[in-house]
């Protein structure tokens, strides 16, 4: 028999396959030898020292550890009726933030918190739950007053400050309920002052403060504060596109939230400063127009009202039937106005039985007349 013998180019092709294996195999075994011996040695690493805390965040953390405790968790639920069995149950409507205001368990929300809500349930921090029982209502700012009756360890009231000396650009702090998430904080500064946004009744709430602080839907009624610790604020809405933060966010400021709440705890409801005048916003701009003026024309002058005595004149009409405009006021204590809705806002700032100064215009003069507000 004849042997062939092997072509010596495929025994070279056949060791140079065989090497090619033997390479890949070697190459992949590699790594899993390596992670196989680093198991045996593998230990946490050192820790490294932090440090003190910096002095802003120990700030923070301080100013929640004590303001948390005064806010609270509310759930609010609607009294329905089954159309077809005419039984009546509860279903949950909403969930908002309050601030205890006093020892005697007052604490203020937002009025569009419990607004059309037939119950009220109010969570402390410690988990604590109790029934509220509705005080009183503005919704022209926004606010409510809720009391519980919390028979031990009532939480304090957070300290009250000022709103009338706030600067843009002023660190503030939120506390309040996110989505539903007990106690959130978060942080920024004040954006702007002066604001004003539409209302849910129709109205205008005024005088808001921004902020680009985090507020989401369950902020609402929950506090603003300063970086000492101090209320200057109530958190009632978020410009949001969405729903959701958008670095837009308005609080009631405390100064008007110190002078509305405490007539809300005596009555039930806020009540306006007013001079006794009556008004109208269409024919105010109609006549102001002419004039070329602006401010707000007084229409009528009330019987003993605080206008009367001060000597206002009402707009008359002549036996032509023409028009004989009667004052104009043009600026309340050096604040200009110039529309009805200018005038009630700056009203709001002030108290019954407080004297303003008004800047009016009769008949091409211009006079200053003192009024005790009503």
């Amino acid at each position: 028999m004849n042997s062939q013998t092997p072509d010596p180019f495929l025994q070279r092709l056949r060791w140079v396959v065989i090497a090619l294996l033997i390479v890949l195999l070697v190459w992949n075994l590699i790594p899993w030898v390596e992670r196989q011996l680093i198991s045996l040695t593998a230990e946490p690493r050192s820790i490294t020292a932090r440090g003190e805390l910096a002095e802003s965040e120990r700030n923070t953390i301080d100013i929640f550890d004590l303001s948390s405790q005064s806010v609270v968790f509310i759930t609010t639920s609607q009294r329905v009726m089954d159309f077809w069995t005419r039984n009546i149950f509860n279903v949950e409507r909403g969930t908002g933030s309050g601030v205890l205001w006093d020892e005697h368990g007052h604490l203020v929300t937002n009025n569009h918190v419990i607004d059309q809500a037939s119950e009220a349930n109010v969570r402390l921090i410690d988990g604590r739950s109790y029934k509220a029982v509705l005080i009183g209502s503005s919704p022209a700012h926004d606010l409510a007053v809720l009391r519980i009756n919390v028979p031990f360890n009532l939480p304090p009231a957070i300290p009250i400050g000022t709103s009338n000396d706030l600067k843009v650009g002023q660190k503030v702090l939120a506390i309040g309920n996110p989505f539903g998430l007990d106690h959130t904080l978060t942080t920024g500064v004040v954006s702007a002052l002066d604001r004003s946004i539409e209302g849910d009744n129709g109205g205008s709430i005024d005088h808001l403060i921004q902020t680009d602080a985090a507020i989401n839907p369950g902020n609402s009624g929950g506090p603003l504060l300063d970086s000492a610790g101090r209320l200057i604020g109530i958190n009632t809405a978020i410009y949001s596109p969405s729903g959701a933060y958008a670095g837009i966010g308005f609080a009631v400021p405390v100064d008007t939230v110190n002078r509305v709440v405490p007539q809300l705890i005596a009555k039930g409801k806020y009540i306006r400063p007013t001079l006794g005048i009556n008004v109208d916003q269409d024919i105010n701009q109609q006549i102001m127009q002419q004039l070329d003026l602006e401010g707000v024309l007084v229409l009528r002058v009330e019987p003993n009202s605080a206008a009367e005595r001060a000597g206002l004149q009402a707009t008359s009409v002549d036996q032509n039937g023409d028009v004989i405009p009667g004052d104009v006021i043009l600026s309340i204590n050096g604040e200009q106005i110039e529309d009805v809705n200018d005038l009630l806002s700056l009203l709001d700032q002030f108290n019954i039985g407080q004297q303003v100064t008004l800047q009016i215009w009769r008949l091409g003069q211009e006079l200053e007349v003192e009024v005790m507000l009503q």
